[in-house]
């Protein structure tokens, strides 16, 4: 109890001498710009610099993005393709995250409930690479809040794109994919084959 006390204690001061108690309630004179069109191109703005292009066909001579803006047919599959909850992973209105499109607010993501001991990709992930990428040229987006085991799918797909977590503003994915802009995300180290 003495530990929890000094700990409670020392986080209070802090408040205080920051005047967090003068004045307790956040400032809403601008709350009527909160997800403004300015605030969604930012946003879609973060997304396409986020995305990391991992893979891009065999080699440098051949890349298969960006995708031609008149093709004829593009597939796209995966539980995450059109599920704004998905995308939005755990950062939503709600704690661990929702499931669908009717929410800005993912089975769960954060903390314990989103653990995982090998960053393998969850089912349906990888029978979707393999039914997909064995049939067609193939781009595979991953869209996580961290970065999955590929080697297994890897010589299957013909692009690899990690997207992260873009929130709903995911066409900024697409322009990054059809070439409107290049990527411009960086990994800080380069991405594993095995969590060993």
């Amino acid at each position: 109890m003495d530990r929890i006390d000094d700990a409670v204690m020392r986080i209070l001061r802090v408040k205080f001498t920051l005047c967090l108690f003068e004045t307790p309630l956040a400032d809403e004179t601008l709350v009527d710009q909160l997800g403004s069109q300015a605030h969604r191109d930012l946003a879609r703005e973060a997304v396409r610099k986020s995305p990391v292009l991992l893979k891009n066909g065999e080699n440098a001579d051949d890349p298969v993005l960006p995708l031609p803006k008149k093709a004829s047919r593009i597939l796209v599959a995966g539980i995450h393709a059109n599920n704004m909850g998905y995308q939005c992973g755990g950062w939503t209105a709600t704690w661990q995250g929702v499931d669908g499109n009717n929410y800005t607010a993912e089975t769960p993501y954060a903390e314990t409930a989103g653990d995982s001991l090998n960053l393998t990709i969850a089912e349906p992930g990888p029978s979707t690479i393999l039914n997909v990428c064995g049939n067609v040229k193939c781009v595979v987006v991953t869209v996580s809040g961290r970065p999955v085991v590929i080697e297994p799918y890897e010589s299957q797909i013909d692009a690899l794109v990690a997207a992260w977590l873009p929130g709903i503003e995911g066409q900024g994915v697409a322009d990054v994919l059809f070439g409107d802009y290049g990527f411009t995300g960086k990994l800080p180290q380069t991405w594993f084959k095995t969590v060993d």
